[in-house]
């Protein structure tokens, strides 16, 4: 479980510091006019901050090779 929870975390923080956040299109509007079809679709974006991608990637690798040791 920690190694997904790391694995999210830090595919969360690459996103952010590479792209900036997440943009997603979402379908707003579908108007049916006999022979052709209207739709009007938004573009959204969710703005990820620089230190929090920072922090994210680093949580994640914590995560991630934590997650790996066991005890004896």
């Amino acid at each position: 479980m920690k190694r997904m929870v790391g694995i999210a975390l830090i595919a969360v923080g690459v996103i952010g510091i590479v792209w900036g956040g997440i943009t997603y299109v979402k379908d707003r509007d579908t108007v049916d006019l006999g022979l052709a079809e209207v739709t009007v679709t938004e573009h959204d974006s969710v703005p990820i901050p620089p230190i929090a991608s920072a922090i994210a990637l680093i949580a994640g690798s914590v995560l991630l090779f934590t997650g790996r040791r066991q005890t004896a």
